[in-house]
């Protein structure tokens, strides 16, 4: 995790290439205009569905002495 890690932001500035960690600006323009073009998606139309009651709890029978 430093200098020599190609892997990380600072190996890359070090070593002077771009990749995943480091991309270049016009990649990084790119993919934030193509983010901005794309219209969020409209979320589906619920159902209207009726919740339904529990069941109605039974009274326990008495016990005869």
């Amino acid at each position: 995790m430093g200098k020599g890690d190609k892997k990380t932001k600072k190996g890359k500035r070090t070593a002077g290439s771009r990749g995943k960690a480091r991309p270049s600006k016009r990649v990084a323009a790119a993919k934030k205009a193509t983010a901005k073009k794309a219209a969020p998606k409209k979320k589906a139309a619920k159902k209207a569905t009726k919740k339904k009651a529990a069941p109605k709890k039974k009274a326990a029978a008495k016990k005869k002495k």
